[in-house]
């Protein structure tokens, strides 16, 4: 199975949610702080031989992405950023903000209500995500 995460407001985000501790490393380099439970929740996904995956409407380069994750020890399999999204849905013709099918994801997590909609309507899974649940990564491991 494949799973993918949105960063922004779903596992990165400044004064929303709890964050994870960071190093030395990590602060000299920049590193972005991840939302407090992401490492367990990641440790306990590749447990189960799911592969995962960050989809994201950022900017941010795949590398600068999997540097973050691999920071804390948790490595992605794969980065879908806002250039690799664009360039591959031009050749679906279909205009919504995140297409999972695409990468063959089974399911996508997010915190926004519009990407919900868009898995309606597209027919593909996700979980919703808010900043306030405080007991998000069970949320997450209940549905898997």
């Amino acid at each position: 199975m494949i799973i993918s995460f949105d960063l922004d407001d779903t596992l990165i985000a400044k004064n929303k949610f709890r964050l994870e501790k960071t190093n030395l490393f990590q602060q000299l380099f920049g590193i972005e702080n991840i939302r407090e439970g992401t490492i367990d929740l990641f440790k306990q996904i590749k447990k189960r031989n799911y592969k995962i995956y960050v989809y994201t409407t950022s900017h941010r380069s795949a590398r600068r992405i999997k540097w973050t994750f691999c920071s804390y020890g948790i490595p992605v399999d794969f980065v879908i950023n806002q250039q690799k999204h664009q360039k591959e849905i031009k050749k679906h013709n279909i205009n919504c903000s995140k297409f999972p099918p695409m990468y063959n994801i089974n399911i996508h997590i997010d915190d926004s209500v519009g990407v919900e909609m868009e898995g309606e309507k597209y027919g593909f899974k996700t979980i919703i995500i808010s900043e306030k649940d405080e007991d998000w990564v069970q949320t997450i491991l209940n549905i898997l």
